[in-house]
């Protein structure tokens, strides 16, 4: 799905990831579901671009909704997948700690394991290798990504940062709809290892130039930052 000039995205408001189609390449932010390989295929079909254009996967956390189709992407493409240091753990073996869940709704927690289901989540496959990133470091990947660091909802949580396309791709640094109960809004994310860290770690993003912030779940926001922070924290 087209979102911009050069900006796309793959999945839905369930779990999304996005795609930078830039002259030199071809950047992902996230691998949603393993079932996702095929609306990978289809958008890169759509822009008329070989896998081979793919130059680098960005994982804004190690979680297994986020990783799906990434160690396919680096062992049959050579694709390199970057995550921050504090996250490559639970990238390549799962490994975290339990959460409380929080609020819930019967529905769209069923929803959301039915969706799970289909896009073959309930077996992850872990990524064997990946390349480790820190805050502050500008990747050399096309439109040149920055990443943020946003501790809270995992130990090595990232933005993105791509004034290319003039957006901000923020994982679960916050959420525009819950997966757990269904409330379409900016909000906290749900399976966060420290609410408060998270919470802090907003201020990390408030200031940046941008006016799309594009999160792991739900409809993405055509805002700024600084707006979508506010309305979080008003939530």
């Amino acid at each position: 799905m087209k979102l911009a000039p050069h900006l796309h995205r793959l999945g839905n408001d369930i779990v999304a990831s996005y795609l930078i189609d830039a002259p030199e390449g071809v950047t992902l932010i996230d691998a949603g579901m393993p079932g996702h390989w095929k609306d990978l295929q289809e958008e890169m079909a759509s822009i008329g671009r070989p896998l081979s254009d793919i130059k680098g996967l960005i994982l804004t956390h190690g979680d297994s909704d986020h990783i799906g189709f990434a160690e396919r992407l680096r062992s049959e493409h050579g694709v390199a997948v970057f995550v921050h240091a504090a996250d490559a753990e639970r990238a390549r073996t799962g490994e975290k700690p339990k959460t409380p869940m929080g609020p819930s709704k019967l529905g769209p927690m069923l929803g959301f394991m039915a969706y799970g289901i289909r896009k073959k989540a309930l077996r992850p496959i872990y990524v064997k290798e990946v390349s480790e990133v820190t805050d502050g470091d500008v990747l050399d990947l096309p439109g040149a990504p920055v990443i943020v660091g946003m501790p809270g909802h995992s130990p090595g949580s990232i933005a993105v940062h791509v004034p290319m396309v003039d957006a901000v791709f923020v994982g679960d640094a916050l959420t525009t709809r819950h997966v757990l109960t269904g409330t379409q809004r900016p909000q906290p994310a749900p399976f966060t290892d420290d609410p408060d860290g998270a919470d802090d770690s907003l201020d990390r993003i408030a200031g940046l130039p941008a006016s799309w912030v594009l999160p792991g779940h739900g409809a993405p926001w055509h805002g700024s930052p600084a707006e979508i922070v506010g309305a979080v924290r008003s939530a």
